[in-house]
């Protein structure tokens, strides 16, 4: 007997073979990035698990329950329409229930563990069965949530560690120092933001900028750089500060003398300096006669293509981030230049085969970069998955960051991505490179 296909039949196999390749690299995906997850959870003992090293962070125990919880609400609950696996965690670990300073009491490691494991069983076997083209963008969503909040947990971490140092030694003999190029980033047109189905909402929609010419940093600004600005009384001179940034820097009793992460070992002076907020971004820019790059300008050096006129996920091209291209986590091979993942920064020139097509080191990893630019929405922008996600973060109050950090995961790290904060958080893994026109 001949078996026909009609064109209907014909195109619904190969959707379904489609749906299956997404589906396996989906589950991969999730599989790997919950392996290091757990490979965190690992190392973190009680004492730590429910201690709040700062108040706008939340323990790093809520920071794992909270992965679980929103997992569950949006594949489970709302996808799947099933019924709420732990309904007595729903208060405590929604973004909305408690404020930061109640979510101490929390439950224990285990129970935590288990937590997680029954939501994500359970989440694959949805995935199983969900019809995927409806769903794909949620499932990369709350991919990146979780790398977002496994570095959220990172950075309380490094916080702990700077409320209770420890001496450490050198990292390495010092390298000659590494001089501060600029690159000319000519005028014109190239493409920002993203249509990619792992975009978020505020990288949506992919549209034309025009620039003029410009030249940028080639490397972030290094501890070496930085020194220079504290060397001087970078901190105690109101010339190099805006109205903002001067008020900042006397707001708190804590003295402010160097970025909240400085490490004075000479060792560390080809690293980017790492901790700083927006307005000693700003004030080290203006002691050097540059100025912060706006978030196009950032985003055109680090990801168009003059030659092809196109633009590119990554600096270096399409292939995903690996140790030959950048420090970000999770990444525990070497490559051919001997680096291998270390939770800490790198010399700015440790991934020359990461670089963009116009020269420019360092973009993805190692720190994210302050830009002069507010956190607002692209031209068409649509909410997603929900109004709170980014929405009303575009409030005239945040500046953008752009490029990710050594704790940042592959899932959430691409030329497009937009990071947020206030500008005077100086807690994240932050840095910045600077312009001149």
């Amino acid at each position: 007997m001949r078996l026909e296909l009609n064109k209907s039949s014909f195109k619904d196999v190969k959707q379904n073979c489609a749906g299956s390749i997404v589906k396996s690299q989906i589950r991969d995906a999730f599989q790997e990035c919950r392996r290091q997850t757990l490979v965190l959870l690992d190392k973190i003992n009680s004492e730590i698990f429910y201690y709040q090293a700062h108040a706008n962070f939340s323990p790093i125990g809520w920071h794992l329950g909270h992965i679980a919880f929103t997992e569950s609400l949006w594949l489970l609950e709302r996808s799947a329409s099933q019924k709420c696996l732990f309904p007595q965690y729903r208060k405590l670990y929604t973004a909305d229930g408690l404020p930061k300073s109640q979510r101490v009491e929390l439950p224990s490691i285990e129970e935590t563990r288990y937590y997680l494991d029954t939501v994500r069983e359970k989440v694959l076997d949805y995935l199983e069965v969900t019809d995927i083209t409806a769903t794909e963008k949620l499932w990369f969503f709350l991919l990146q949530h979780e790398s977002q909040h496994c570095e959220t947990i990172s950075l309380i971490w490094e916080l702990i560690k700077t409320q209770f140092p420890t001496s450490h030694s050198p990292l390495s003999i010092p390298h000659p120092p590494i001089p501060q190029e600029m690159i000319k980033i000519p005028a014109g047109e190239f493409l920002m933001g993203s249509d990619e189905i792992d975009a978020l909402d505020n990288e949506m929609s992919e549209h034309s900028v025009y620039l003029d010419t410009y030249s940028i940093d080639r490397y972030p600004v290094t501890c070496r750089d930085f020194r220079d600005f504290i060397q001087v009384g970078g901190y105690k001179n109101i010339q190099y500060w805006s109205d903002a940034g001067w008020s900042w820097l006397h707001s708190e009793n804590i003295k402010k003398t160097k970025p909240l992460y400085w490490h004075d070992d000479v060792a560390w002076d080809n690293h980017p300096v790492c901790g700083v907020s927006y307005y000693e971004a700003e004030a080290y820019a203006k002691f050097v006669g540059k100025r912060l790059p706006t978030e196009a300008e950032w985003e055109k050096a680090a990801r168009w293509d003059i030659k092809s006129n196109s633009d590119r996920k990554y600096p270096w091209g399409a292939a995903e981030p690996t140790t030959e291209y950048c420090n970000c986590a999770g990444n525990s091979t070497g490559n051919s230049a001997g680096n291998i993942y270390k939770p800490q920064t790198t010399p700015v020139n440790a991934y020359p085969q990461g670089q963009s097509a116009y020269g420019m080191y360092d973009a993805l990893g190692n720190v994210w970069e302050w830009t002069s630019s507010w956190f607002d929405g692209y031209p068409g922008f649509e909410h997603y998955p929900y109004v709170g996600y980014s929405q009303v973060y575009f409030d005239g109050e945040h500046r953008v960051l752009k490029g990710g950090s050594w704790a940042t995961r592959i899932w959430a790290m691409r030329s497009s991505f937009r990071n947020w904060y206030y500008p005077h958080v100086r807690e994240i893994f932050a840095g910045f490179r600077c312009v001149r026109d």
